[in-house]
């Protein structure tokens, strides 16, 4: 059987991981994939990836580099975007990895206009999200956890937005029948979202923010949630053939 990889393209701080795991374990969680069905690479520390022929599907994780740094590993993985996207390869990008689909695609990607975007924050789907395989499941507006300075400023061509939040119009995007990203983290939970919070209180509170404010507003977020079980019924599980005919 074909494994479905997690891109790993960065990893969690430390005082996070050690208490709560890592984005390799809350993707599988989230996913409900055993893990003889996962393979890491990670592209971050120099992991080569396989053909993509060679794969189910892909999941790009979030990251604290950034996409517009260009990296060598990231650009290379940017590259194998491109060549997955030519076969139709089921692919699911997140923070970074939204932000990295986007660019690898043409799309443009730099610094969220206002500054960081951090906490649970209400995200509203567009119209076309209600044609959309994952954003069908949507309700019109649901909660999502979101740390982030760089956001996808314009599009690649073809694709498509499906949500936004009050100040990023790209949230959830499609790109091809198998192909999504989202700027929000689906695999976070509320603990998680509290424990960047906390690491970031002080940059926080010098960028105008209450710490304390983005504490309390922070609620589970099951709709966001659902996208990780969506992508793997509608897509890795769904026969290729019959979406192409």
């Amino acid at each position: 059987m074909k494994p479905v990889l997690i891109v790993r393209t960065g990893r969690a701080p430390e005082p996070i991981s050690h208490r709560h795991g890592d984005f390799p374990r809350w993707f599988r969680l989230g996913l409900r994939l055993r893990e003889a069905r996962l393979r890491i690479v990670d592209v971050e520390h120099g992991d080569a990836l396989p053909d993509p022929e060679a794969c189910a599907g892909a999941v790009i994780t979030g990251s604290a580099s950034m996409v517009t740094e260009k990296l060598p590993w990231s650009e290379r993985t940017a590259g194998w975007i491109r060549n997955a996207m030519d076969i139709d390869l089921p692919m699911l990008g997140v923070c970074y990895g939204h932000q990295l689909m986007s660019h690898a695609l043409g799309g443009r990607v730099d610094y969220l206009h206002g500054g960081r975007e951090m906490g649970t924050l209400r995200i509203d789907t567009h119209a076309d999200a209600a044609k959309d395989a994952l954003g069908v499941a949507l309700p019109a507006s649901f909660h999502a956890h979101t740390t982030h300075e760089q956001s996808v400023l314009e599009l690649p061509r073809g694709a498509v937005s499906l949500a936004r939040s009050d100040r990023d119009p790209h949230h959830l995007v499609r790109y091809g029948r198998h192909a999504v990203s989202t700027q929000f983290h689906p695999e976070f939970s509320a603990e998680v979202m509290r424990a960047y919070i906390r690491r970031k209180r002080e940059a926080l509170a010098n960028e105008g923010h209450s710490p304390e404010a983005l504490l309390a507003a922070v609620v589970p977020t099951p709709h966001a949630g659902m996208l990780l079980r969506g992508f793997v019924r509608e897509h890795l599980l769904a026969p290729r053939e019959m979406s192409a005919a």
